[in-house]
């Protein structure tokens, strides 16, 4: 399965274009959330660009990879990437958070194709990509069953139960990617509840890890992409990001996790974003 062949099959190209959508789309539907969406935006955009085997013109393909975005309240980012890769039309984005809409604040499945999973109670995304790999394990098929979850969530001990699950029943076919902003919804994850140390967690439940810079696609793309490096292992890619990533006065802030840019904040992002839009930069 291939996804359609465009310019924003370059993952920084695509992680630009997730950015500015996220933006429109949480600003016109006054919803939250968009410094938990711009973090993810390279993650994404890699998956999609360059790991995932899924393809837009048969959504619901048996032999598709799983995508599960478990940081369901990043659903504007999911959104934002499918309409990209052609899953259907950029223009819908336009719905967003809007009565009748298909496409919620938090990710749903109903309605919008290359979505496998509604989203947004956290804590529960690794658990049904747990039992996804599992099942075609059992059936001996090759689909790989993907989670992005947020390093938040990790608070939640469902995430534990379902790695020590997966490092015990040795599903090398799931691979878990974490959005490691460091700021959950009211105040840094270390002072909420600490999760270092991270990586040593995940080695003790069984699993592989990868730590890299979460917005270097190089490296995001150089993790993913010859997975799994263990066949007796699930993996888990720590990807080290900043809150709010590409708006300076979102970076690093608690305030943007709930917070809609509206009026001059609103142009201000829009103009930050239009100076360091690749597409322009490297015409």
């Amino acid at each position: 399965m291939t996804l359609r062949n465009d310019p924003s099959a370059d993952p920084v190209i695509l992680a630009h274009r997730i950015r500015k959508h996220a933006l429109e789309m949480t600003s016109c539907g006054k919803s939250s959330h968009i410094g938990s969406v711009l973090s993810m935006a390279e993650i994404l955009a890699v998956l999609y660009a360059r790991i995932l085997n899924v393809d837009p013109g048969a959504p619901d393909d048996p032999e598709r990879d799983r995508v599960i975005l478990s940081k369901g309240h990043g659903g504007a980012g999911i959104y934002a990437v499918l309409a990209e890769r052609g899953f259907f039309e950029t223009e819908k984005l336009k719905d967003h958070y809007q009565n009748g809409s298909i496409f919620s604040g938090h990710v749903s499945h109903k309605g919008v194709p290359g979505v496998d999973l509604s989203t947004g109670s956290l804590g529960h995304g690794l658990g049904v990509a747990t039992g996804m790999a599992l099942a075609a394990k059992r059936a001996h098929q090759d689909w790989r069953a993907f989670v992005v979850m947020s390093d938040g969530e990790c608070d939640e001990g469902s995430v534990w139960e379902a790695a020590m699950f997966a490092g015990h029943h040795r599903l090398s076919n799931l691979i878990a990617v974490i959005d490691y902003n460091k700021i959950q919804s009211l105040a840094p994850v270390a002072e909420t509840l600490a999760l270092e140390p991270f990586a040593d967690k995940w080695r003790a439940f069984g699993w592989t890890v990868h730590e890299v810079d979460g917005h270097d696609t190089a490296a995001l793309e150089g993790a993913l992409k010859t997975l799994p490096d263990d066949e007796n292992r699930p993996t888990v890619v720590i990807a080290h990001t900043t809150k709010g990533k590409g708006v300076s006065f979102m970076e690093n802030t608690v305030l943007w996790h709930y917070r809609t840019a509206q009026g001059d904040e609103l142009e201000a992002a829009r103009a930050e974003l239009a100076a360091c839009d690749p597409e322009v930069r490297d015409a």
